[in-house]
């Protein structure tokens, strides 16, 4: 008989075998089969932290379905712009109902990009179309690989699923915040390549989706670095930096409305202290520790965002001539430094202009800023928490050292973000390390501009999950505003990928 066991708590050093011995004490019976749930830290007493779980055990051998799709009555040609989350898991899903999908990717598989990453990293040399932002894997490939979702959807347990049998860390099914961590993400993302073209689908890279032909309201054709190709149906899921590409929809008549985002700098702390402030003196034997703050003691709320434990900040910059941070961990966090976005956010009434990219050329506005603030090369402005508060120029770092791998430079935040970030900024943090002790040190780092934290702009689609009166073509995950992360676009892929499998049935 199957039953569910919740609130099972372990010691940091006892190993999870213990809780196989609880369930058969519960049951009064062998366990035959057992799957861990849920599972978190519960560290509000440091003198008392623990492991929190729920699971489900029997006495009885059991073995979970692999779901079955109906397959489609005829091949459509349906393309995909874009290998992010939304893209890469719409195609999986498309494939699983018989619908062999063609991807386009303007930049090059993840190998090839970790090394066009680095070479930015190390001279300064960027490629527009292979870097952070842009190549297989999206934006999210360089990251901490969060799966942390403030969406309840029922796709997310097949997202989590899907991440599994294509090589991620079985805990993320049940840790309360799961991350892949940016090693493991990239191998994930070539084995689902490997899969799309093994099922018969198509990848493309250095291949740009260019212009969309849309006819008698129905979309007819796409254009593949210029060159016209015929489609049936169409899913953007460009990203939240493909510029260009909201051009050209604007262009095409096609319904944008600008959208609020967050923007402001990567703030680094030693690792250890973020421990030591969490946890207490017994830090080192727990997980690196991370935290989630929100002040609204500015004119603008202001919070923490993305944040990396044990991870570094890196140049995150698409287009020549503007800096973008961002942050980025791998699976183990054994970095020296923590990092997280410190953000405000801003909306149309700070872009200036009714025009629906108007937040795209706020965007560029402060990444052009930063970039002359730190003196070019991409090297990124930094300053101490201290000098910050203070009002101060920054000349020399304590025992914190920025971790951003091309280079900074000391410059005011006034320099690059607008007063309202700046002042809620200000005002944020002395209210933040109050309730995080040390958040607020002199020594703590600033480093700018984060700027590409969601999309500013969302194409518009209808409950048909198809662009307003362009019918076969499906704006999709973050890049189009519809989503937030990794999981949440995944999940928009998926939902995408079966409304337009019900078509073809």
């Amino acid at each position: 008989m199957k039953q569910t066991f919740g609130n099972l708590r372990l010691r940091p050093s006892e190993r999870e075998g213990k809780l196989i011995k609880i369930c058969e004490k519960k049951l009064h019976a062998p366990v035959r089969s057992f799957r861990i749930l849920k599972k978190s830290l519960d560290a509000r007493d440091k003198a008392d932290i623990h492991w929190v779980y729920t699971v489900e055990c029997s006495d009885e051998e059991e073995r979970e379905q692999e779901p079955r799709y109906e397959q489609v009555k005829r091949q459509p040609r349906v393309y995909v712009a874009g290998t992010g989350p939304a893209g890469l898991f719409c195609a999986v899903r498309l494939l699983a109902h018989g619908i062999r999908p063609i991807l386009l990717e303007r930049g090059r598989p993840v190998e090839e990009r970790v090394r066009d990453v680095g070479k930015f990293m190390a001279d300064g040399v960027l490629d527009p179309s292979s870097n952070v932002q842009f190549g297989e894997g999206g934006a999210g490939t360089f990251s901490d690989g969060k799966l942390n979702t403030q969406t309840n959807s029922p796709l997310n347990r097949d997202v989590f699923r899907t991440f599994v049998r294509f090589g991620a860390p079985a805990e993320i099914a049940y840790l309360n915040k799961p991350h892949i961590g940016s090693d493991r993400l990239r191998e994930v993302v070539a084995n689902i390549r490997r899969y799309i073209l093994q099922e018969g689908g198509q990848v493309r890279f250095s291949s740009c989706l260019t212009d969309v032909e849309v006819k008698d309201g129905k979309l007819s054709a796409v254009f593949v670095n210029g060159v016209r190709e015929e489609a049936d149906e169409l899913v953007l899921a460009v990203g939240h930096s493909a510029r260009d590409t909201f051009e050209m929809l604007l262009a095409r008549g096609f319904e944008i409305g600008q959208k609020p985002f967050a923007v402001g700098v990567r703030i680094e702390h030693l690792q250890s202290a973020v421990g030591k402030a969490q946890y207490g003196s017994g830090y080192l034997a727990l997980p690196p520790a991370d935290y989630k703050l929100v002040s609204h003691a500015g004119e603008r709320a202001a919070f923490t965002f993305c944040m990396c434990p044990g991870g570094v900040v890196i140049p995150a910059a698409s287009e020549e001539g503007g800096v973008v941070t961002n942050g980025m961990s791998n699976y183990a966090r054994d970095e020296r430094n923590a990092n997280s976005a410190l953000i405000a956010q801003v909306g149309p009434e700070d872009f200036g202009s009714e025009h629906p990219l108007a937040g795209v050329a706020f965007q560029r506005k402060l990444e052009r800023a930063a970039f002359t603030a730190a003196g070019g090369k991409y090297f990124a402005p930094v300053q101490l928490v201290g000098d910050f508060l203070a009002g101060k120029e920054s000349y020399y770092f304590g025992e914190v050292r920025p971790s951003y791998a091309r280079g900074t430079s000391f410059a005011p935040l006034e320099s690059y973000l607008p007063p309202v970030v700046v002042s809620s900024l200000r005002a944020a943090l002395p209210d933040m390390g109050r309730r995080l002790s040390g958040f607020d040190a002199y020594e703590a780092v600033l480093t700018g501009v984060e700027s590409r934290t969601s999309s500013p702009v969302r194409i518009l689609r209808g409950d048909d999950l198809q662009a307003a009166g362009k019918e076969g073509v499906y704006p999709c995950g973050e890049g189009c505003g519809y989503s937030g992360g990794i999981t949440s676009s995944a999940a928009d892929g998926i939902r995408i990928a079966e409304r337009i499998a019900a078509k073809y049935l």
